[in-house]
């Protein structure tokens, strides 16, 4: 494969950016490569400045669950762009996509349109500090939740994939706020609020993990880790950023039956384009300002752009049963890619949480961070590369998780399941 233009314009880049990319794990250093530059997208496909296509299973690492370009999200852009882009000013745009947002997930009673995952869980940890009138918080390890400071102390995914759990840059008075415990451990929940649970304001996790690979929550994980915040009156957080609308359409919440009092979404609900939301129960929602004192806000916040996108692709998911398929399609080519090891004698661990799926070359269920970073990272960095040179673009990390989409084909998938027979023969 030819990615002569994509290395000159990475050197190009590096003039100007860290790494030459404005997202660490975009730089495909942990796989000691250097990343093929997209020039465009087009259903399940994206194509590289050297003239390269790939069936793409990274998908804007989540939120393209309709594929690149949906003709009906063009269509709807278009018509907005031409009436305005910002206003800084209330349009029946946001209402209109709030309404849908609660109707997906009844737990998001009151919302707040904001740009980003990392403003998301930012601003819901300030809402549930203001609202308990408590400091602390406990995340997971392995749990990514945005680069906000009191978030990023033992983070996955980039943070993880580059061997910093814990970023330079946090302070340690920030850091000793948020308790960090391991995923899928309920005994350690229960230690920690035992020593200090009135000080606790709020747990906060990907109730399906995303960034550390994908990792699924044990049985009644979820539901003890709601008990627990009930007993000593903190609340509990989903981030559903990456497993909203993909574990199932309601996410990890409809699926597993728990009801946070704050969630976080992103991604998906701005089709394409920047834009996340956090909300919750009215009566902690309402202490956000103006309607009360915590303070959060921005500009470009539910912007006519990003509604426009995700209005329409949750119009689109309502539609058909639409999320069902997308997961049928993801556990066809998890059984392919499974069989396909198995064959060439390649011990992996394929977890699948709806059109979320992960790959770990591990012979033991991946369950937490410590156990993901224990999986074979070299094998990896072959697997990946034989699927890249053979046009297949999954995520160029283990700790990353990969995404199916309503417009991958038969043939997607049997291409790529036939590139991962080959793939798995060459790492013998």
């Amino acid at each position: 494969m030819n990615l002569k233009k994509s290395a000159q314009a990475l050197a190009e880049a590096k003039k100007f950016m860290p790494g030459g990319v404005n997202s660490p794990v975009r730089s495909f250093s942990s796989v000691n490569s250097n990343p093929p530059f997209i020039s465009h997208g087009l259903g399940s496909h994206i194509f590289d400045i050297d003239g390269n296509s790939y069936v793409d299973y990274v998908l804007s690492w989540g939120p393209l669950v309709l594929g690149h370009a949906h003709p009906r999200i063009v269509d709807a852009l278009n018509r907005q762009i031409a009436r305005g882009t910002s206003f800084g000013a209330p349009t029946l745009l946001e209402t209109q996509l709030a309404r849908l947002v609660n109707q997906i997930f009844p737990s998001m009673q009151v919302m707040r349109m904001v740009n980003s995952g990392t403003e998301a869980t930012m601003s819901a940890i300030r809402v549930a500090r203001g609202f308990t009138h408590r400091e602390k918080i406990i995340k997971f390890v392995g749990c990514y939740h945005g680069h906000s400071d009191s978030l990023l102390v033992k983070a996955g995914s980039g943070a993880a994939t580059f061997g910093e759990p814990s970023s330079p840059g946090v302070t340690q008075k920030t850091a000793q706020d948020t308790i960090t415990l391991p995923y899928n451990d309920i005994s350690a929940v229960e230690n920690a609020f035992n020593q200090c649970g009135e000080q606790i304001a709020a747990i906060i996790i990907e109730p399906v993990a995303g960034n550390m690979g994908l990792v699924l929550p044990k049985e009644n994980y979820l539901r003890g880790l709601r008990e627990i915040t009930k007993k000593f009156g903190a609340l509990l957080i989903f981030d559903e950023v990456m497993c909203g609308f993909r574990v199932s359409l309601g996410g990890a919440q409809e699926k597993y039956k728990i009801t946070p009092d704050l969630t976080c979404l992103g991604k998906i609900i701005g089709g394409g384009l920047p834009c996340a939301a956090y909300g919750g129960r009215e009566d902690i929602m309402r202490n956000v300002s103006p309607d009360g004192k915590i303070y959060q806000a921005g500009t470009l916040s539910g912007n006519p752009i990003a509604m426009t996108a995700g209005i329409e692709t949750l119009k689109i998911l309502l539609e058909d049963n639409l999320t069902e398929k997308i997961t049928a399609k993801t556990s066809k080519l998890v059984e392919g890619i499974k069989k396909a090891a198995q064959i060439a004698n390649v011990t992996i661990q394929t977890p699948q949480a709806g059109s979320m799926f992960g790959i770990f070359f591990s012979d033991k269920e991946v369950t937490n961070y410590d156990e993901s970073a224990a999986a074979n990272h070299e094998l990896f960095k072959k697997f990946f590369l034989s699927m890249l040179e053979n046009g297949i673009y999954f995520a160029p990390s283990q700790f990353e998780t990969l995404f199916m989409s309503a417009v991958h084909t038969d043939e997607d998938i049997s291409r790529t399941i036939s590139t991962a027979e080959k793939a798995f023969e060459g790492l013998k």
